[in-house]
């Protein structure tokens, strides 16, 4: 009984030293943003906790410590985790389509009970990480010949068909981006991606037939948004009237006309960066934009400084998820590209994709928290200390 206790305590001891060495500014950066997000959402109810900003806050602090106690975690486990994740997140999208919870013409979520979950969320991990364990093994030379791309864009198209099912464009596309970019961080030549530039460009005619009536509406709205502008168009033009507005400082916090008039639609989720414009103005919108970048750029760091190829694309895929949310929902409310509803990460209210989020900062803490250790099969990459 002795020896199991001070097995115990060793093993605490242990996980208390990862603690430590978290990456503390990373952290620092996240909070930041996510309280920011609270205080827009306190703002969108008219000065209330209630229904969103509370819930909000709390949901972040939960996924902190999830993300935290994810640090402390032997990588190993994350590397075997990998293919299984991605297996179980795959066959959660295929019930989705035979059972799924069905709600606003969509059917995106699994109804167990006590809560309901959307695999799709879950399968943006499960991209991450299968991806990085495939390229794990591989030298980048190795990673433009057939075999090595054929494999990558099975495991994107199989999901990202199941999730148009639903249907969702919008996170269809999160997958594709999500993993290309992964691909490309593994060192897949550019050709590749010019040919399926190329081949997609091919495609449009029979892409265009596939979509749903409302799908073509808001291709049709972002290239003008006048052709409706109390219908599909509606929530473009009130965005842009919002941050036209607005200023160099805005109108004030709980000032904004749009947003807080209520001529802005689903101002706590999709068009949050309007609301902070609108009370804030460019000089908000420009912190909050610094703050993503900063972010992305620590993330980048922490990959440098990885000899593990897992860890190093781990991360990078992380990091391409949170750019890839930023850069379109903020080009989506600026009217730069067809709204297709992302959120904001860590500003918008949702609970699945914090969640996501943070579980994927978690694979980022994990990675800097273990940076040093080089794990088998790895093309041997130098660590940058």
């Amino acid at each position: 009984m002795g020896n199991l206790n001070n097995l115990g305590g060793f093993v605490v001891l242990r996980h208390l030293e990862k603690l430590k060495r978290l990456h503390w500014p990373l952290v620092f950066v996240l909070t930041t943003i996510a309280v920011i997000g609270t205080v827009l959402l306190y703002g969108a109810a008219g000065g209330s906790m209630d229904p969103h900003a509370g819930r909000h806050i709390s949901r972040f602090v939960f996924g902190l410590v999830v993300a935290a106690l994810m640090a402390t975690f032997d990588p190993r486990f994350f590397y075997q985790l990998a293919y299984p994740l991605y297996i179980f997140a795959l066959l959660l999208l295929v019930l989705v389509d035979i059972i799924g919870f069905t709600a606003m013409g969509a059917t995106r979520w699994l109804d167990v009970g006590f809560i309901r979950i959307q695999p799709s969320e879950l399968m943006k991990v499960g991209i991450v990480l299968a991806l990085a364990r495939f390229y794990h093994s591989r030298p980048p030379g190795a990673a433009s010949t057939l075999v090595n791309m054929a494999v990558p864009v099975m495991l994107m198209a199989m999901p990202a068909a199941l999730v148009m099912l639903q249907p969702d464009l919008g996170t269809a596309m999160l997958m594709i981006f999500i993993g290309t970019g992964l691909m490309f961080a593994a060192g897949v030549t550019w050709k590749f991606f010019a040919l399926g530039i190329a081949s997609a460009l091919a495609m449009l005619p029979v892409a265009w037939s596939l979509l749903h009536d409302y799908q073509r509406q808001r291709v049709l709205t972002f290239l003008d948004p006048d052709r409706d502008p109390l219908g599909a168009g509606y929530h473009v033009m009130q965005s842009k009237i919002a941050i036209g507005s607005a200023g160099f400082w805005g109108k004030g916090y709980m000032e904004g006309s749009q947003s807080h008039l209520l001529f802005l639609p689903e101002k706590h989720t999709d068009f949050i960066f309007t609301l902070m414009t609108e009370d804030f103005g460019m000089a908000g919108a420009l912190v909050l934009i610094g703050l993503y970048v900063f972010l992305l750029l620590l993330c980048i760091s922490i990959s440098m400084r990885c000899r593990s190829q897992f860890l190093l694309l781990t991360v990078m895929g992380v990091t391409i998820t949170f750019f890839v949310y930023s850069f379109i929902n903020v080009s989506m409310v600026l009217g730069l590209l067809p709204v297709v509803g992302v959120p904001l990460p860590l500003v918008s209210f949702g609970g699945t994709s914090m969640l996501t989020l943070m579980v994927g900062m978690g694979l980022v803490l994990n990675a800097h928290v273990h940076r040093d250790l080089y794990m088998p099969g790895s093309p041997g990459i130098k660590s940058a200390r």
